[in-house]
């Protein structure tokens, strides 16, 4: 697989990814609605020969359709797709709205569906990779974070669906899932906007470099896995949950539970 194009791509996951794509000798078409950040990340990867930044709002049908077009026609082919694109909206149920709920699915559900047929024209032709970025919180839910992990739980059940969908056209679908990985995703509010001068809520040393992550995520992307769950702390949660429930609910997840206010520790 030579061609990747990322949307999410201007911080975190997707700013990691590009550059191990681009490390191990591929090109990557860089999307995000950060424009700024985007042409930088370019620049650094070796500009248009090695990568191309084009502004994408996955909450935009038509923004996904061009962005893709504009990555084929200035690589020739698309071989790796990675829906990367999302936030996470928290608080207790109650003191949520509606709305909250909808801003989330638009991005991290909507998001990738809309990745997802934009890019299916394209991964036809070469037989390639389409990958999404989901959770550790795509098998379990915190309390305070039931927005976030709905979506996660969304994007789990349509990896599965596409998996088999698009066996017939030589595709393989990769539902990464993380856990605490360095990210600007925890100082983003509500409302999906930057708080450059929040904490991170996560103790440091609980978080694994984005580097690290970025290089399980593509070796999994290559290798054509069906799913990697990112981080250690991660691969236990998703253990606990599968085999001894009653620990992981009764002992381990009361203690990451959201206070009422506070927003909550989702990927």
């Amino acid at each position: 697989m030579k061609v990747l194009w990322i949307t999410g791509a201007s911080s975190g996951i997707g700013e990691a990814v590009a550059r191990e794509w681009v490390a191990r000798g591929g090109n990557v078409a860089l999307s995000a609605r950060r424009t700024d950040r985007l042409q930088k990340l370019a620049t650094e990867l070796g500009g248009p020969s090695r990568a191309i930044a084009i502004p994408c709002d996955v909450t935009q049908e038509q923004d996904c359709e061009q962005a893709i077009q504009k990555a084929a026609t200035h690589f020739g082919a698309i071989d790796c797709v990675f829906a990367n694109a999302g936030f996470g909206v928290s608080g207790e149920v109650e003191l949520l709205k509606i709305p909250d709920f909808e801003r989330q699915f638009e991005t991290n559900v909507y998001g990738v569906v809309r990745t997802a047929l934009a890019a299916l024209p394209h991964l036809r032709k070469t037989q390639g990779a389409f990958a999404i970025t989901g959770s550790v919180m795509s098998h379990l839910s915190l309390a305070g974070g039931a927005p976030y992990a709905m979506s996660k739980f969304a994007v789990r059940a349509l990896a599965d669906s596409l998996r088999g969908e698009w066996k017939r056209y030589g595709l393989s679908v990769t539902l990464i899932s993380p856990g605490f990985v360095a990210s600007e995703i925890r100082m983003i509010d509500n409302e999906g906007k930057l708080k450059e001068h929040s904490q991170d809520p996560v103790p440091s040393w609980l978080v694994m470099p984005a580097a690290q992550a970025a290089r399980e995520i593509v070796s999994a992307i290559r290798k054509r896995k069906p799913e990697q769950v990112i981080t250690g702390h991660g691969k236990v949660l998703v253990w606990l949950n599968r085999f001894f429930p009653w620990v992981l609910h009764s002992l381990v997840l009361p203690k990451f539970a959201t206070p009422p206010g506070r927003k909550g520790w989702s990927e």
